[in-house]
């Protein structure tokens, strides 16, 4: 079975930063979806997190975060988390990667969703998160918002959504 990657649509911030960034009347034909980010904030700090809204919801959502750094591992609770980028503190230019996958998120159950995120100040710290998380809501979700939790995007920040068929 083949499975297609279709770029629905990107989002790339322009000077000024943004606050968030909104996907809207999503399609309904996919199976499921993927948001690739390759962001930083300007939150004043090493590191921002990130988090989302499916359907302008902030209620319902779970998530178990597992992360680790040169120096440990550890874990934490949340609920819309969607992974981490550098604040205005990390090392000037430095992006980072966030990947969310968002499985059946057509259907009326509950939407498990996935978060691979990495975060970097050069050689003083990194860190990798992964996260395993649901929003129960049996509704389809039909727009996403992105969101640093303290600070705004900066300009060159890159948000794109796909669509995936197993076709």
């Amino acid at each position: 079975m083949a499975i297609t990657y279709i770029a629905l649509s990107t989002t790339t911030v322009g000077s000024g930063g943004a606050s968030q960034v909104e996907f809207s009347s999503i399609p309904q034909t996919y199976n499921d979806l993927k948001i690739v980010v390759s962001g930083r904030t300007t939150q004043a700090s090493t590191a921002d997190s990130v988090y989302f809204r499916f359907n302008n919801s902030t209620a319902n959502f779970n998530a178990r975060v597992l992360y680790a750094s040169g120096s440990g591992v550890g874990n934490f609770t949340d609920t819309r988390y969607a992974g981490s980028e550098p604040g205005s503190s990390a090392t000037a230019n430095a992006f980072s990667n966030i990947e969310l996958y968002i499985g059946n998120y057509t259907t009326s159950s509950n939407k498990i969703y996935l978060v691979d995120s990495v975060t970097e100040n050069n050689a003083v710290e990194a860190y990798t998160y992964l996260a395993a998380a649901q929003w129960s809501n049996s509704a389809a979700v039909t727009s996403i918002i992105v969101e640093p939790n303290a600070g705004t995007f900066v300009q060159h920040t890159t948000i794109t959504l796909y669509g995936i068929k197993n076709s």
